[in-house]
C-alpha cells in the first residue's frame, strides 16, 4: 500500500473511531489532576506541547465547565516557573506565581468553582463571570492582559459560529506573534447533524465555519496543518491558529 493510501485508510479509521466515540461521550472519561476535563487525550497532549513551545505568561480560557482544563492549564504554568526557577537557580514562591491561566464563564456554577478554588493549582487561576463576548468582559480581559509579553488563546464555550466569530474578533488580537488561538469543536463540521440535535450549533454553523470565515480578513493568523496531521483524532481540526505576523 502506498504511503499516500495508507494515510487516507488511517484518516478515514480515525474519523469512524472519533464518530463512535462521540456517541459514547467518549471525552468524558478524562480527569486532569482530579478535576473532569472533558477533552480527548490527543487535544490535551497537544495543548501540553504547545504550552511548553509558547511558554506563554498569561492563557486565557473561555469556557470553564469543571474546571479540568483550567487546572491542566495552571499546571503546565506551574512547571514552567519551576523550570525558569531551577535554570536561573531560584527560589519560587508557589503563593505568587509569575504566570497566569484567565477563565471566563457564562455561568461558573456554584460546586465547581469552589473545587477549583480549593485545588491546588488555584493560585495560577482567575476567573470571570460572564458572557465571553459582552463589551464589559471583554474590556475587563484586555485590562488583565496588559503587560504580558506572550498570550496564548483556548476558545470552548458557545459553538456556535456567531459566538466563536464574534470571541475570535474580540480576542484574536491578544495574541502574540508566534503564539496559537486553538479553537475546539470545530469537529462539529465534520460528523453527522444527528449527533447535536438538541443543540445550537451544527455543520456550517459551527467553530470550523467561524474560523474559515475569520480567516477571510486575517492574514495575521494561519492554520497549524502539522498539529492536525500528527493527532489524526481531535476535536479541533484546522482549530489550531497559529499567529505569524
Amino acid at each position: 500500500m502506498s504511503k499516500t493510501k495508507l494515510q487516507n485508510s488511517i484518516n478515514v479509521l480515525a474519523q469512524n473511531f472519533f464518530i463512535e466515540s462521540v456517541n459514547q461521550k467518549y471525552s468524558y472519561n478524562f480527569e486532569w489532576l482530579g478535576r473532569p476535563i472533558i477533552q480527548y487525550p490527543q487535544d490535551i497532549v497537544a495543548l501540553q506541547e504547545l504550552i511548553w513551545n509558547v511558554r506563554p505568561d498569561l492563557i486565557i480560557e473561555t469556557g470553564i465547565a469543571h474546571g479540568g482544563s483550567l487546572i491542566m492549564s495552571a499546571s503546565m504554568l506551574a512547571l514552567l516557573d519551576y523550570c525558569d526557577a531551577v535554570k536561573n537557580f531560584q527560589i519560587i514562591d508557589p503563593t505568587k506565581p509569575r504566570r497566569k491561566v484567565l477563565g471566563i464563564d457564562i455561568d461558573i456554577r456554584t460546586h465547581n468553582l469552589a473545587a477549583i478554588e480549593a485545588h491546588p493549582m488555584a493560585n495560577y487561576i482567575e476567573m470571570i463571570q460572564g458572557s465571553s463576548i459582552a463589551p464589559e468582559i471583554i474590556a475587563q480581559v484586555y485590562q488583565r492582559a496588559k503587560g504580558n509579553a506572550c498570550i496564548l488563546l483556548f476558545l470552548d464555550s458557545n459553538h456556535t459560529h456567531d459566538h466563536v466569530l464574534a470571541e475570535l474578533k474580540a480576542y484574536g488580537n491578544l495574541v502574540t506573534i508566534g503564539s496559537y488561538c486553538v479553537v475546539f469543536d470545530t469537529v462539529i463540521d465534520d460528523i453527522p447533524v444527528n449527533i447535536h440535535k438538541d443543540r445550537p450549533w451544527g455543520p456550517g454553523n459551527s467553530p470550523k465555519s467561524a474560523v474559515h470565515e475569520y480567516l477571510k480578513s486575517h492574514s495575521e493568523f494561519k492554520i497549524d496543518k502539522e498539529i492536525d496531521d500528527k493527532l489524526l483524532i481531535s476535536a479541533a481540526p484546522e482549530g489550531f491558529l497559529k499567529r505569524i505576523k
